[in-house]
C-alpha cells in the first residue's frame, strides 16, 4: 500500500484500504495487478488517468524520434553529393523513419542565408513523392537551418527506387525440341548400326613362299 506523497504503508487487507482511502476523500487505485500481493495507492483517479497519458506520450515521442535520420548539407554542396544524400533520404523515409535535414553556414555563407533556404527547398521538392516537411525551413541559432521531413502513408508513396534497381530473376532457358529430336534420331541411327550382324571378314589368300 502507497500513500498519496508515495510513502510505504506495507500490507494491509483491502478493507483496510478502501476505509484509509475514503477517509482521506480519495481513491484506491490498483497500480501493479500483476504484483504478489497486488501493489495500491491512495490517489485522485482522474489525475492518475492524465499522469499515465502523460507518460505515454512521452514514450511514444522518445519512440518517433528514435526513428529519425539526420542528413547533414552545406550551402555550397556539391551536385552529385547532393544526389548521394537524396537517395539516402529516400530509403530512410521509405522504411517509414523521418529525416532531419541540417544545413549549418560557414563563414561569410551567413550573409547569404538565401542561397541556403533555396538548396533545402529544393531538398524538400525533390522527396515530395516520400515525404512532406513538418514545418518550413528555419533557422536554429545564427548557423543552423533545419527542416524535419516525415514519411507519407504507404499508400500515397511513391515506390522504393532500390527496389526497382534490384536485378531480375533471368528465365529459366527452354530445351529446344528440335535439339532433342536430332538427337533422338541419332541415337535411333547408332543403335540399328550396333544391331546389324557383322559380316564375316574375307580369308586372307595364300602368300608366296619368301624368297
Amino acid at each position: 500500500m502507497i500513500d498519496e506523497m508515495k510513502k510505504q504503508l506495507g500490507v494491509m487487507t483491502l478493507d483496510a484500504a478502501l476505509a484509509l482511502a475514503r477517509g482521506k476523500g480519495m481513491d484506491l487505485i490498483e497500480v501493479v495487478p500483476t504484483a504478489i500481493p497486488p501493489v495500491c495507492r491512495i490517489g485522485e483517479y482522474g489525475k492518475y488517468l492524465y499522469e499515465e497519458s502523460k507518460r505515454a506520450k512521452e514514450a511514444h515521442s522518445r519512440q518517433a524520434a528514435s526513428k529519425m535520420k539526420e542528413l547533414q548539407i552545406s550551402a555550397s554542396i556539391d551536385p552529385h553529393d547532393f544526389g548521394v544524400k537524396l537517395n539516402h533520404a529516400i530509403e530512410f523515409l521509405c522504411d517509414d523513419m523521418k529525416v532531419r535535414v541540417k544545413l549549418r553556414f560557414k563563414g561569410r555563407q551567413k550573409a547569404h542565408k538565401e542561397i541556403g533556404f533555396g538548396v533545402v527547398n529544393k531538398f524538400v521538392l525533390d522527396v515530395a513523392a516520400w515525404g512532406q516537411a513538418d514545418s518550413p525551413p528555419k533557422m536554429l541559432g545564427d548557423r543552423d537551418l533545419n527542416v524535419v521531413i516525415s514519411p507519407l502513408p504507404r499508400n500515397r508513396r511513391a515506390k522504393n527506387p532500390r527496389a526497382a534497381q534490384l536485378p531480375e530473376a533471368a528465365p529459366a532457358e527452354e530445351p529446344d525440341d528440335d535439339d532433342d529430336e536430332e538427337e533422338t534420331e541419332e541415337t535411333e541411327e547408332t543403335e540399328e548400326t550396333s544391331s546389324a550382324p557383322s559380316k564375316p571378314s574375307a580369308p586372307p589368300e595364300d602368300l608366296p613362299p619368301a624368297p
